[in-house]
């Protein structure tokens, strides 16, 4: 445990710019990009391009550079198009990984992840329902200056077959690469002994700005509970992460709110661009 506390210092000082400041950047990035903004106008918004520029320590030219690859990514993954129907085994790989109703207590999404639950599905799929919370979570946060999102795992019952080291690099890499400066936080839950030898590999392809904000809790340590209590309300905060929630996800519940947010983000649309009451595809009949 004590290997896992430690924490790294190799990243830059983060730069501050005054809301003043952060607008004239955020023009001229708009600039920069080109006729990009207009092919993509709700992905390149004011929120996401002080996103990347928060993570770029406020580089125009960097932060240029990132949103234009992750502009030619979302070209061919098309990560705007994925919805709730397109996931596969949903309800298993839901209560694997699902944004709760609850913020935190500085009004924060949240995202949770129980490695304790089986999936039944390919890296693949994984990759896929990754990229579609993180789409729900950056339209979250897309008018939010300084909210970002709070990344919380479980893992008990975790084992190195549990989260093969191919699909972590790839995780990250999209993270970092496609939605940077979006996870506020990152809590990691009890992870057992075994779990030391497989941080000392995936850290090193965590960036120090993500990295600082990695903190490992426990349920029999009272710094950790500090920890907790001072994020979250831990009567809303579910068992398995250290609260007194003990409900489980209602999944009839949570397709629902899939579904409006599908509908909020513009997703499952039929080749006219309608898209039926319950977010789903709507079959042509012609």
């Amino acid at each position: 445990m004590s290997s896992l506390l430690k924490t790294r210092n190799e990243g830059k000082q983060q730069k501050q710019a005054s809301p003043q400041e952060q607008q004239r950047k955020i023009d001229e990035v708009r600039e920069l990009l080109g006729d990009l903004p207009t092919e993509m106008p709700s992905f390149l918004s004011d929120g996401t391009i002080r996103r990347f520029l928060r993570a770029k320590n406020w580089s125009m030219e960097q932060a240029t550079k990132a949103l234009k690859e992750a502009v030619k990514w979302r070209r061919q993954y098309k990560p705007d198009k994925i919805c709730w129907e397109d996931l596969a085994s949903m309800e298993n790989e839901v209560r694997r990984a699902y944004i709760p109703d609850y913020l935190d207590n500085n009004g924060r999404t949240v995202f949770a992840i129980m490695t304790s639950k089986k999936s039944l599905t390919s890296t693949k799929e994984h990759i896929k329902q990754l990229v579609y919370n993180l789409e729900i979570l950056a339209l979250s946060s897309k008018d939010a200056q300084e909210k970002n999102v709070v990344w919380i795992c479980d893992f008990h019952g975790w084992t190195l077959s549990t989260t093969p080291l191919w699909e972590t690099r790839e995780s990250l890499h999209i993270i970092q690469n496609y939605y940077p400066g979006l996870i506020g936080a990152a809590i990691l839950c009890n992870p057992p002994k075994i779990f030391e030898s497989f941080w000392k590999i995936v850290k090193h392809f965590i960036e120090p700005m993500l990295y600082d904000k990695v903190k490992f809790v426990y349920s029999n340590n009272s710094d950790s509970q500090r920890i907790l209590a001072d994020i979250f309300d831990l009567d809303k905060l579910e068992f398995a992460f250290g609260g007194r929630n003990t409900a489980s996800l209602d999944i009839t519940k949570y397709s629902e709110r899939m579904r409006r947010r599908d509908q909020i983000r513009g997703a499952c649309k039929d080749a006219s661009g309608t898209i039926s009451p319950s977010g789903q595809r709507i079959q042509s009949t012609t």
